[in-house]
């Protein structure tokens, strides 16, 4: 391990679209000149938004890791950027190495500060519908489940898939070149693993809307925190944040989410996590950052 005294950050779901949470990310600083921050999706929509937030972030942060969200994969007709699918994605990847940003398609960093040396890995692999609705056991019947409760993800009508015909075929595929570059990895390090989407149904299991839970995943992962030696996982997606574990690894969902949601009194305090080194208690203290937009 080496002299670096900073810590490995993370936090999702920033939404930037909201004025609320483009303040949040306004006041987010590193503790330290040597922290990392990753950055599990979700940032907002508009390709402008995106970029003027990873602009912000690489600049203040020794090293800013990227996976994609949902929602910077769709393409909404007030983005001037009309690209679909995979063409947006790989611009979203040309902007990100163009600030410095590694994505899912660098090669992976190796964090050797407090915890290390671990693989950094951020991930890109969607889902196939294959977190069931309840009592279901196709696609077919799993949607309608969905589309009868009114519960169903806009992701239905904005993430085209193009090329590929379907958003299962496109999550297929990435799960093809993930599995590979995951594999060809330095075997002798731990990983943390980052995924916008949670890797295993059960970190979905506390969804008010059980429908919702197919576009949250793929049952392809459920082993991944195990094969590829994570000593934590990194999501967001469910705007639930909370630490969990599983097999004995940690996960963390580091979401931010809408200010209708945070603001809620019950609701888990939102902020940069300290991944590594792990501490003992969750979130970083910074009373300058949502515990101030609370008040």
């Amino acid at each position: 391990m080496s002299g670096t005294r900073g810590s490995l950050l993370a936090i999702s779901d920033l939404h930037i679209a909201y004025p609320e949470n483009r303040k949040i990310v306004n006041c987010l600083r590193p503790e330290h000149d040597e922290d990392w921050l990753i950055v599990a999706g979700d940032i907002g929509e508009r390709a402008a938004d995106i970029a003027s937030a990873l602009t912000t972030l690489s600049r203040r942060f020794a090293k800013v890791i990227w996976a994609p969200g949902n929602h910077e994969l769709w393409t909404p007709r007030e983005d001037p950027l009309q690209l679909r699918g995979r063409e947006r994605y790989e611009h979203l990847v040309a902007l990100c190495r163009g600030l410095g940003v590694l994505t899912p398609e660098d090669p992976y960093a190796v964090w050797r500060g407090a915890g290390g040396p671990v693989t950094v890995a951020p991930l890109f692999v969607l889902y196939d519908y294959s977190f069931r609705a309840p009592g279901t056991t196709t696609k077919r019947a799993s949607l309608a489940a969905a589309y009868e409760q009114g519960v169903v993800c806009s992701d239905e009508f904005l993430l085209h898939p193009d090329p590929y015909p379907t958003r299962e075929a496109w999550c297929r595929a990435r799960l093809v070149e993930t599995e590979r570059r995951l594999e060809s990895r330095d075997p002798d390090l731990p990983t943390v693993l980052v995924n916008h989407f949670p890797l295993i149904k059960e970190n979905t299991e506390l969804l008010h809307h059980q429908e919702f839970a197919q576009w949250c995943g793929t049952v392809r992962t459920a082993d991944w925190h195990r094969r590829f030696r994570a000593l934590s996982v990194v999501y967001g997606h469910l705007h639930i944040p909370r630490t969990t574990w599983h097999d004995g690894v940690r996960f963390e969902e580091v979401s931010v989410g809408y200010p209708r949601e945070w603001r809620r009194p019950a609701h888990p305090a939102t902020g940069l996590r300290r991944i590594l080194p792990y501490p003992s208690t969750g979130a970083v203290a910074a009373p300058n950052l949502v515990k101030a937009e609370h008040a």
